[in-house]
């Protein structure tokens, strides 16, 4: 549909688009781009209210807003009337706002029945936030549990980086922290903290976690010292040359790869053992 004109009072939250705390205060996010948009309304994790396109993106993804969402309002305008409505540039012709899901906690997960978890402290650099969910659903993390002083997932940047991970991933707010870690623990999880501290053992010296809660920090501080103390086991990247650290979302895919390697080498050896046995 195409609105009547640029004053129309549909199209008022897109004026906040780069307001992420006013958004937030409406109770809703944006997403943006093609891709983004289309896993955000596959997905129906989060209620749609209207899409905003330009005519070269409506045209691109006619098929798909034709079959996936007939009764949901999606707005085509001129790029420039785009643009002049949300403020700036949306060179990929494409919005959708939705509403905020209710808080989550760590009660909400049933951390009994999954086997990898992410957990975050103090990361609030959108970019990172986002290559960390990305990273975790590629991985196989079940969710990710934030702790203190984590950024927004559902900030703008953040979901375009998870590439809409963060609309498909579960997560959930730590709470008391560190008394989570401990939480974590309880279910029988091992939690294992990333640091480049020489103290710790190398990430790969082997006997890794089949379940395991990988824990990363902020760039820079890295975990707290009450975190590291919560964890079972640090383990560190070797690093050669004059390099003493990954990024942390780069950091935790190496960590994850190798912890889901490991498992998998440890469940093949099991099966392995198991056709040995006599019968």
């Amino acid at each position: 549909m195409v609105p009547t004109s640029l004053d129309d009072p549909r199209l008022d939250d897109y004026r906040h688009v780069a307001d992420h705390e006013a958004l937030r205060q409406r109770g809703l996010f944006v997403a943006e781009g093609r891709l983004v948009v289309e896993r955000l309304v596959a997905s129906r994790r989060q209620r749609v209210r209207s899409v905003l396109l330009s005519p070269a993106a409506a045209g691109a993804m006619a098929h798909f807003f034709g079959e996936a969402t007939p009764d949901m309002p999606v707005f085509v305008v001129r790029q420039a009337d785009m643009n002049a409505v949300v403020g700036f540039n949306i060179h990929r012709g494409c919005l959708a706002l939705a509403e905020r899901p209710a808080p989550a906690t760590l009660a909400d997960l049933d951390l009994t029945s999954v086997d990898r978890l992410l957990v975050v402290e103090g990361v609030n650099n959108p970019d990172n936030v986002g290559g960390l969910f990305r990273n975790a659903a590629a991985l196989g993390c079940a969710a990710v549990i934030l702790g203190p002083e984590c950024g927004d997932p559902l900030y703008r940047k953040a979901i375009r980086t998870s590439m809409a991970a963060v609309l498909t991933l579960p997560w959930v707010e730590a709470g008391a922290w560190p008394d989570a870690l401990a939480r974590i623990r309880a279910a029988g999880l091992t939690v294992v903290a990333c640091t480049p501290s020489a103290a710790a053992r190398s990430l790969y010296d082997g006997g890794l976690p089949r379940r395991a809660a990988v824990l990363v920090g902020a760039e820079g501080t890295g975990l707290t010292t009450e975190a590291l103390a919560a964890a079972d086991l640090s383990v560190r990247i070797p690093m050669h040359g004059a390099m003493d650290s990954l990024n942390v979302a780069t950091a935790a895919a190496v960590v994850l790869s190798e912890i889901g390697r490991y498992d998998s080498s440890a469940q093949a050896s099991d099966r392995v053992t198991a056709l040995r046995q006599p019968r």
